[in-house]
């Protein structure tokens, strides 16, 4: 067994925890992004809608499902190949600093040690220890210095991809209604209950891997969702209005 899985296997961090924080922020912000095109017709009050059927909604809200979701896939590995680089580079500075400037640095982690709670003895006994291997001490110090921590066990790969499926999954559920029925102001209502069920669904996701209260978890993902959505319907009522 590898060290990534032994590690997924002692903590129990199964796919929702470890891509957690691609997942929440892919499926609400591709609910809100699919649902911003329907409320944005309904709050227009489109005889348009009518008129031209719900293949108008269609066509915009998958286009733009799927262009946005590419660009917040793209983004989000952009966003982590910048943060394994950055790390590098800032841990690559600090081992120079180390050689060159070893007494301020072992002085430098001797703070740190005491601030986190290690009696003075103890904490320059541990960096004098620590300072005799300056890999293991620019680790430490970029966590506790620069709170930075290591990126190299993500994948900015597979970052990209959980936030694409994640953004193409939670926010095709608003356009649902629309592929089996006429674009009446009842299928926008039935919209508007999809898009409470998948933000509840995606709240209860957060719930699941995080183990935190289950009312604190569903209600900020919807409160969240729901702003946005508001948002999106009074600007379709202005500008259509």
């Amino acid at each position: 067994m590898d060290w990534q899985a032994h590690r997924r296997e002692a903590h129990r961090l199964n796919r929702t925890q470890e891509f957690l924080k691609q997942i929440v922020y892919g499926g609400n912000d591709g609910i809100v992004t699919t649902f911003a095109i329907v409320a944005g017709f309904a709050g227009a009050q489109a005889d348009g809608v009518a008129q031209i059927g719900g293949v108008a909604v269609l066509v915009f809200g998958l286009a733009n499902l799927f262009a946005d979701a590419v660009s917040m896939g793209l983004g989000e590995y952009l966003s982590a190949r910048s943060q394994h680089d950055l790390y590098r580079s800032r841990r690559l500075s600090e081992l120079q600093e180390i050689q060159e400037n070893p007494d301020q640095e072992r002085m430098e982690l001797f703070e740190i040690l005491r601030q986190r709670g290690l009696p003075a003895g103890e904490a320059d006994t541990a960096a004098e220890i620590l300072s005799r291997h300056p890999a293991i001490m620019a680790d430490l110090m970029m966590t506790y210095e620069f709170g930075m921590q290591d990126p190299d066990e993500e994948s900015p790969a597979l970052n990209g991809l959980f936030t694409f499926g994640s953004f193409v999954i939670f926010g095709a559920v608003p356009l649902v209604p629309y592929f089996i029925l006429e674009p009446t102001h009842e299928t926008f209502l039935l919209s508007i209950l999809t898009t409470g069920l998948a933000l509840v669904a995606l709240g209860l996701l957060r719930w699941n891997a995080t183990g935190e209260r289950i009312l604190r978890c569903v209600g900020e993902t919807v409160s969240v969702g729901t702003v946005c959505a508001l948002v999106a319907f009074g600007v379709g009522w202005i500008v259509g209005g």
